[in-house]
């Protein structure tokens, strides 16, 4: 296990993360740059990509390096939790029954519904005039 690296994709809405983990201290970098400068005061958003370690007691175990592009930052973090807990799967089987029962393996398929001719968006109509 010393120095073998572990690989995984996670996706959500049109953000795709790639996730190479390997042993370490437990520095995340996202697209080479830490997860607090990538983020900043995005807590929220930090605390969901974290979630898949804490639940697993890795926290400290593994360095995470991520490369993630596409959607925003709420694509984006849930994306890489996605490919995060796909990854501690591969490293570790036992931790599949704590992460499909918090429901992070599943990928989440909700996507933007596309515009419809004749409407102003996807379910939006123009304003009707009688007279």
């Amino acid at each position: 296990m010393e120095g073998k690296k572990y690989f995984a994709t996670g996706k959500r809405k049109t953000s795709i993360a790639r996730v190479w983990m390997e042993p370490g201290d437990g520095k995340i970098t996202i697209n080479s740059r830490t997860i607090d400068a990538y983020f900043g005061g995005l807590n929220t958003k930090k605390a969901i990509v974290r979630q898949p370690l804490v639940l697993t007691d890795s926290n400290a175990a593994y360095n995470v390096h991520v490369n993630v592009f596409g959607g925003g930052p709420n694509g984006q973090a849930e994306a890489i939790r996605h490919g995060i807990a796909k990854t501690l799967i591969l490293i570790n089987p036992d931790c599949r029954t704590v992460l499909k029962k918090a429901s992070l393996l599943t990928r989440d398929p909700r996507i933007k519904e596309r515009k419809k001719y004749g409407l102003k968006g996807a379910r939006k109509r123009f304003q009707y005039s009688k007279r």
